[in-house]
């Protein structure tokens, strides 16, 4: 089973083959936005694929539209809850995607905030 570590928060969770970063980042709690309830119709599910970025799907259309509204966008960014996982991977949450966390659970800011202050 493929394992997302969570850099910033130094969290790391085992997941399906074929799971998104965001059911993993779900799964163990780590701060990764999701206002549009991971249906591609936002951009605060943003983050940087450190490492094993190959071992993702491919970047279809819609998420290439929704990464332009996005901010600070680079040749590794992925929407959480469009890129499967199908191998050991090491991703960023984006600044913007945690800011969306802490604005949608006002009650885990303070254990979000922790996180990152590790």
């Amino acid at each position: 089973m493929p394992r997302v570590r969570f850099i910033k928060e130094n969290l790391e969770v085992e997941i399906e083959d074929g799971q998104t970063i965001l059911a993993a980042a779900k799964k163990i709690h780590a701060p990764e936005g999701d206002r549009c309830g991971g249906v591609c119709a936002c951009s605060t599910c943003h983050v940087y694929v450190i490492e094993g970025f190959a071992k993702t799907s491919e970047i279809e259309d819609e998420e290439f539209d929704i990464l332009d509204k996005a901010f600070d966008v680079r040749s590794i960014s992925r929407l959480g809850c469009q890129a499967k996982v199908h191998g050991d991977i090491a991703v960023e949450i984006s600044d913007e995607s945690f800011q969306a966390f802490l604005d949608e659970h006002p009650d885990d800011q303070v254990a979000a905030l922790a996180l990152r202050a590790k």
